[in-house]
């Protein structure tokens, strides 16, 4: 991984009317880097890789890929990267092949160099004696993988992923990011945005993104030990919402949110809940039925910053 930018974003803004849907947005990834956006819905993360690609003009703030200006030199940036949304961009009434010749022929790719790129990516995405069927007729999976097989058959230094893996089964998922991962082995830039929080623990770096602001940024890691200001705490009890009510109100609690069938409470450091909290949830009519600490997770984080429980665990089946 280089330390040198291939991308560069500087307080930049994007405005529909009175909506402000980016918000003073900065940061910077390095070539090679895989840089995750993660937020709930409607946070803003599609529309900074729309802009980062070109395709929307920012309203205010700069941004450059591979140094070229996304706002003044758009044709520049769309012939050095590749773009691959949630909707796959395919063609379900072409076949397999037929779509990896057609996106070949957009991004300029000819002659030996194009069925070299074409025989690797029927590889890499497992349609080896199945590239003649329909992509109509492919799983989820396989598509996913022809996607993001005519998304790089340019071989682009930097690579978008919006929402990449939406409705693709568990261990489609998994060989997805294997194949992400290797990519940036060999020095390409990755910037993919996501809600899954299983997804964002194999990003190096993310940003967390809510209401079209940045609220924290770092490696998964950094995020997790620095966003929860105390100890947390697991507590199974029940009412659940009688034990949140009654939580809140204890003394050393700092925060406490429903997570499943449980409470995730963040509690002063140094205290001993597990004796304290008990009696006291049980003085409002609250029984517990299992208390224990936790390490926080990214969605701990994210809701010890904003407030708001908006991420997934497991994406939709």
């Amino acid at each position: 991984m280089s330390d040198v930018p291939s991308i560069v974003v500087d307080k930049l803004v994007k405005r529909f009317g009175t909506f402000i849907a980016v918000n003073q947005v900065s940061f910077q990834i390095r070539a090679g880097e895989i840089f995750g956006l993660l937020g709930p819905n409607g946070s803003g993360k599609s529309t900074i890789i729309r802009m980062l690609c070109g395709l929307l003009s920012p309203s205010s703030g700069s941004a450059t890929v591979v140094e070229f200006d996304v706002a003044r030199q758009a044709e520049e940036v769309r012939r050095h990267i590749g773009y691959m949304s949630q909707k796959f961009s395919l063609y379900n009434d072409l076949t397999a092949i037929e779509n990896l010749q057609f996106f070949g022929g957009l991004y300029g790719v000819k002659g030996r160099a194009l069925d070299e790129r074409i025989a690797w990516a029927i590889k890499m995405s497992g349609l080896a004696g199945s590239e003649q069927l329909l992509t109509g007729e492919l799983s989820g999976g396989w598509k996913q993988r022809l996607a993001l097989g005519c998304a790089v058959l340019h071989r682009p230094q930097v690579l978008f992923l919006d929402e990449p893996t939406a409705g693709v089964d568990p261990l489609s998922r998994r060989q997805f990011w294997e194949l992400i991962h290797q990519m940036s082995r060999e020095g390409v830039t990755i910037l993919v945005t996501t809600h899954y929080m299983d997804e964002a623990e194999y990003c190096n770096r993310l940003a967390l993104i809510n209401q079209g602001l940045v609220v924290e940024m770092g490696t998964p890691t950094e995020i997790k030990q620095t966003a929860i200001r105390g100890d947390l705490l697991l507590i199974e009890c029940s009412p659940l919402g009688g034990g949140l009510a009654a939580i809140k109100q204890a003394p050393g609690v700092l925060e406490a949110s429903v997570f499943g069938a449980a409470l995730h409470v963040v509690i002063s450091p140094g205290r001993q809940p597990v004796t304290e909290l008990p009696a006291f949830l049980a003085a409002h009519d609250v029984r517990v039925g299992r208390i224990e600490p936790i390490s926080p997770s990214l969605e701990d984080a994210f809701v010890s910053l904003t407030g708001s429980r908006a991420l997934s665990s497991e994406p939709s089946r």
